[in-house]
């Protein structure tokens, strides 16, 4: 068995040892530590569920294939979930080393039929997680055995996910596979699927290869067998050379960085830090990239690392070894540092924030300190900053959340929702004061569960907003149409519907500000379009990235610095800048069931049940909304509904109750909540945002809660057959949002110079 030296870690090695069964631990179907060509033959008996007796070769991969394939349909970050981390061929989890192979193998037929006598070539990147090494190596094996050129990093080390997706664009590459499961909790892993433009795959590109995998299957039965062939190790088709040569995309990246967020006026704004900021480097791998990023652009001695060591563990962040209701097990909070939980006594805390140890850190550092947490794949990122107790009261005032680090100090922790604000605040201000702001009309585009506060300051900039559903790839989706309208008819106003059903006009020409997310994620435009070396132009990059987010963060904080400002300061001088009503912001998150449960059968009965609660609290809210698109409800009947359903809660002043997409948003006069079923796991996200935190936080809690029981006022309105056809209905919405303008031009592989 696995070993550690962290005793946590081997009581997980353990019960994962202990609850794996024999026949999954004598399993060698694949052996890639041979370096040489090989091949897996895929049996029939594979596909069945296995039986001692009768089927001792059984894999049931017909049934990991349907749980797969139905999550391609809705993924929202690529197809993820718990893993064997000690016996990665344990085909009973979700990703699992013969899965990989299957969809990989399915994604290159799939390349190979449509791009016939092409040169076919991709990226491969990985963070630390769990057998990423051996998925990186398994995927760029079987890529190269069907002809496909793979571009990997020197020894196939870590790269961070945005540098994948910006290689795959730059270098005008047919796409990427990048292996991580972002800031999910530690057993989790998944294959995150790039296409050409570096965005994750959309549904309906998923859905392509997950046909090529039905028609393995169907050969396989039909034939009793399939052939896989994988190829050696050092495969020339495996490619080292190309990224050694610009040292793993780091230099073209700075140059991308150096026409936006990382100008002279930040930089030199960055270069006068006096006080160190802290970057909290989760899961050690984007120390690796960032902090050639940073000595490329002459800062990187205005930063101090914490966790610079690679670790799949994440160095215990997020790990307990009980849960949440005092039972002995081990536990994992994610490393997602803005998670709030409540211990047995109702008390609130940050989970996460509290394995980092900062009562012991960051005590020692100068009162002010900014500390810039990023997570395993560097796409997400948290801001905090120590401050003197004795503001607790205008913190308070202001929504923004702190623990004590000691009697003196406390630690400000500031939500996406907070800390976005202030960087497209304080980036707006930088390209005013160089004359840039009235060079293009701007916009930005947002989830809508993100803060309404962003809308606020937006109409008050006159900056145009574009709402789409929870995603990235949702953003990358809207860039992409508008960059088509620009390439179409330069001279005409964009005009874009977003997922509130509104059409947004962002004049002619229009830039980027920003595009982000409430759980962390951002990007900022660039002045001059980005081009690609085969000459396509992008307005911004498709994915997430946490080195942006440093770069306006870190030149914000110095110029606090000289101000003697806080960041806490800085933000309520936006909200009443901006005359901002809806200061305050949540988010409840509702699992189902532990994620890190070790037992693959309890883990799916529980996850099984968890969805059905997800299914039916989803449906209460998205069947009304539904109906009332469809003219079969008006808002008073909702309101009566809900009203009704609720005694504890008052509903008068709701506006209006939409299907945004993955979600159901009801908008009042002083707040919104929005119940969103987690597109990859069986959890309900509650958001909420608005002028009083408590009432956000009350609302977002009693509806996210709330069992999705059918009373007589619902009925009355929505009938069985609506109720049942739900889902369907709303997909269909959903697929005319994505498709309304969509940028669909084909792909054209151009001739490599390398």
């Amino acid at each position: 068995m696995r070993k550690s030296n962290v005793e946590l870690e081997n009581e997980l090695f353990k019960s994962i040892y202990d609850k794996t069964p024999d026949y999954i631990k004598k399993l060698n179907l694949m052996d890639f530590s041979n370096e040489g060509e090989f091949t897996f033959t895929l049996k029939k008996e594979h596909l069945k569920p296995y039986d001692k007796d009768t089927n001792p070769e059984g894999l049931n991969l017909e049934e990991w294939f349907a749980n797969y394939a139905k999550e391609a349909k809705v993924s929202t970050a690529g197809i993820r979930g718990p893993q064997n981390i000690l016996y990665p061929q344990d085909t009973r989890f979700p990703i699992n080393l013969v899965g990989i192979v299957l969809a990989t193998l399915a994604k290159a037929l799939a390349a190979n039929e449509k791009y016939k006598g092409k040169e076919i070539i991709k990226v491969a990147g990985r963070e630390v997680r769990y057998n990423s090494e051996l998925f990186l190596d398994a995927i760029a094996r079987i890529q190269a055995a069907n002809g496909i050129r793979t571009l990997v990093p020197k020894e196939r080390k870590t790269i961070p996910i945005w540098l994948a997706s910006f290689l795959a664009f730059k270098l005008d590459l047919l796409g990427g596979e990048y292996i991580t499961s972002s800031h999910g909790i530690s057993v989790k892993n998944a294959t995150k699927d790039l296409n050409s433009q570096g965005s994750q795959y959309l549904p309906e590109e998923s859905m392509e290869f997950v046909e090529k995998i039905r028609q393995i299957f169907d050969e396989t039965n039909k034939n009793g067998t399939y052939e896989i062939k994988i190829a050696g190790k050092y495969n020339p088709l495996i490619d080292e050379k190309v990224l050694g040569s610009i040292d793993d995309g780091v230099d073209l990246y700075v140059e991308y960085l150096q026409s936006g967020v990382a100008q002279k006026i930040n930089l030199d704004l960055i270069k006068q830090i006096k006080d160190k900021i802290v970057i909290e480097n989760v899961g050690g791998s984007a120390y690796r990239t960032l902090s050639r990023v940073l000595n490329k652009l002459g800062i990187s001695d205005k930063f101090t690392w914490f966790n610079i060591e690679e670790d799949p563990f994440f160095h215990s962040i997020g790990k307990y070894d009980h849960t949440p209701k005092g039972e002995k097990a081990f536990y994992d909070y994610s490393v997602d540092a803005t998670v709030t939980a409540k211990r047995l006594n109702g008390e609130k805390f940050f989970p996460v924030i509290e394995t980092l140890h900062y009562e012991e850190k960051l005590t020692k550092m100068p009162v002010g300190t900014a500390v810039l947490i990023t997570d395993p794949d560097h796409d997400r990122l948290t801001i905090a900053q120590t401050e003197y107790a004795c503001t607790i009261p205008e913190l308070e005032k202001a929504g923004i959340d702190y623990i004590r680090l000691n009697e003196d100090l406390i630690l400000t922790i500031f939500t996406a929702n907070q800390a976005f604000l202030m960087l497209m605040d304080f980036w707006a201000k930088q390209l005013k004061s160089q004359g840039l702001w009235d060079k293009h009309p701007r916009f930005i585009i947002k989830t809508t569960a993100s803060a309404i506060s962003w809308d606020e300051w937006a109409k008050k900039q006159g900056v145009k907003v574009v709402n789409v559903p929870v995603g990235f790839k949702e953003i990358a989706n809207i860039m992409k149409k508008v960059e088509l309208k620009l390439k179409n008819a330069p001279a005409n106003e964009v005009i874009i519907d977003d997922v509130l059903g509104n059409s947004i006009n962002l004049g002619i020409n229009p830039r980027l500000l920003f595009g982000g997310e409430e759980s962390g994620g951002m990007i900022m435009g660039t002045e001059e379009l980005i081009k690609s070396e085969a000459g396509r132009f992008a307005i911004a990059m498709r994915e997430k990235s946490a080195t942006e987010a440093i770069i306006v963060a870190s030149a914000l904080i110095s110029k606090l610095q000289s101000r003697q400002v806080s960041l806490s300061e800085y933000l309520t001088e936006i909200f009443d800048e901006n005359n901002i009503i809806g200061r305050f912001d949540t988010r409840v998150d509702i699992a189902y069931y532990n994620e890190s449960e070790p037992d693959i059968n309890k883990l799916k009965e529980d996850k099984a049940a968890g969805e059905a609660k997800r299914t039916k609290n989803d449906l209460f809210y998205l069947s009304m909304a539904i109906a009332v698109r469809e003219g079969k409800m008006t808002i008073e009947n909702v309101k009566e509904v809900l009203n009704n359903t609720f005694k504890s809660l008052n509903f008068d002043n709701l506006v209006s109750i939409k299907f945004v997409g993955d979600g159901t948003y009801l908008e009042f006069t002083d707040k919104y909540i929005e119940i969103r079923p987690s597109g990859t796991d069986a959890k309900t996200k509650a958001y909420g945002g608005g002028s009083n935190k408590a009432v956000i936080e009350t609302y977002a809690n009693v509806l996210g809660n709330y069992s999705g029981d059918l009373n007589d006022f619902h009925k009355k309105y929505v009938s069985e057959e609506l109720y049942k056809n739900t889902k369907d209905e709303a997909m269909k919405y959903y697929l005319k949002f994505v498709d309304k303008d969509a940028n669909n031009e084909p792909f054209v592989i151009p001739d490599y110079k390398f």
